[in-house]
């Protein structure tokens, strides 16, 4: 038996902040008392809270491949995207692998089963801070995302699927500003020659979008994946959710769609880099505004990992009504229960022991201290 003791804390819980102690037996958590603290490690009044789940993250395909036309060592790669998830308080992490390739890019069939296998390697190995599991980010208008799937179909790390449509001229796109921002000038391209790119995308689309949201939305239910949709713009793309089983509808275009989604009961994702700028990225609706509206659920670091934990403390500075309980929320408790992972992202007894020790004065927060299931990686 082992036993760790944090005094002196500020213990975030889910709806409060309890100045005290926690006991860590065995890797789980065995007591919360309030006030006279127990001999421990103390956290000199420190913030004490859940370590961060994070649900979606590209930033593991940035150290895979750092470089148009190069790729990294994948267990190297894998390696460098743990440490920095585990330095910014994320303690499980979904790894984003994308599945589907056309003439945009995406990766070879193979490449990310090839991904998965390092993933698993690495955690045998005991090469890897956090906890890793799979989200697989399925562009149904690829051709050849079923092929690309066929690797995954017994894979019991993967616990979450999106279905994404990036064709122009819905969704993301549904104003062709951005993506000619995005694909012709980036690209260079034409009028011509953009046109005609344009043109094969959105028949891609109109072949395959709806029969490939069929099939995996079907396996999904049928082996108790969460599934989540991506870019909602319209009423009928969160019908179209509710009738995939949809249950976490990431990155919502339109306050219409966010607040459908969000009274259908699914969990609407933003990204935490859109709070910390106070803006999307791609000219979208700001999370900020969700969050005032009381339909912003769940945080994404999606390309900077520690914006998961630098977004919730500004929330709580920013917007009325949302407590650091409540924005911290965002960020651990909420996205566990989302994905059925109900052993982590609260700090109560019997859940796991994954604890991050935060300083907080002014500005942006700091790291000090890391744990998961009572073990320390940060």
């Amino acid at each position: 038996m082992t036993e760790h003791v944090f005094s002196n804390a500020r213990i975030v819980l889910e709806n409060d902040i309890l100045e005290g102690s926690v006991l860590v037996r065995d890797g789980l958590i065995a007591d919360i008392s309030e006030g006279a603290s127990r001999t421990g490690e103390n956290c000199e009044g420190d913030y004490l809270i859940p370590g961060l789940v994070e649900l979606h993250t590209d930033h593991l395909e940035q150290h895979y491949s750092p470089r148009p036309g190069v790729t990294w060592d994948k267990v190297a790669a894998i390696q460098a995207h743990d440490a920095q998830i585990a330095s910014s308080g994320i303690t499980t992490v979904f790894d984003c692998l994308r599945l589907g390739s056309d003439e945009d890019g995406g990766f070879a069939k193979g490449e990310m089963r090839g991904m998965a296998d390092a993933i698993e390697q690495a955690q045998n190995e005991n090469r890897l801070r956090a906890d890793h599991l799979l989200h697989l980010r399925c562009e149904v208008a690829a051709s050849d995302v079923l092929e690309h799937f066929e690797g995954f179909e017994n894979d019991p790390n993967v616990r979450l699927i999106s279905l994404m449509d990036h064709s122009p001229g819905q969704r993301q796109f549904q104003t062709m500003d951005q993506y000619i921002v995005f694909y012709q000038k980036k690209r260079g391209l034409s009028d011509e020659a953009f046109k005609a790119f344009v043109d094969r995308r959105v028949a891609a689309s109109s072949q395959y979008s709806a029969k490939h949201r069929d099939f995996l939305s079907a396996r999904c239910a049928e082996r108790g994946i969460t599934v989540a949709s991506h870019d909602d713009a319209t009423l009928a793309h969160v019908e179209e959710a509710i009738g995939h089983g949809v249950t976490l509808a990431e990155f919502p275009t339109s306050v219409e769609a966010a607040q459908a989604s969000h009274n259908a009961g699914m969990s609407v994702l933003m990204g935490a880099p859109n709070i910390v700028r106070g803006k999307s990225h791609s000219g979208n609706i700001a999370a900020r505004d969700l969050a005032q509206l009381g339909v912003l659920d769940v945080l994404s670091s999606d390309y900077v990992p520690f914006s998961l934990l630098h977004a919730p403390f500004l929330l709580a500075d920013q917007v009325d009504g949302i407590t650091l309980p409540k924005a911290l929320a965002m960020v651990t408790a909420t996205p566990a229960r989302t994905v059925g992972l109900d052993d982590r992202g609260r700090i109560a007894v019997g859940l796991r022991a994954d604890l991050v020790r935060v300083r907080r004065e002014n500005g942006v927060p700091i790291v000090r201290s890391v744990w998961r299931q009572g073990r320390r990686v940060a």
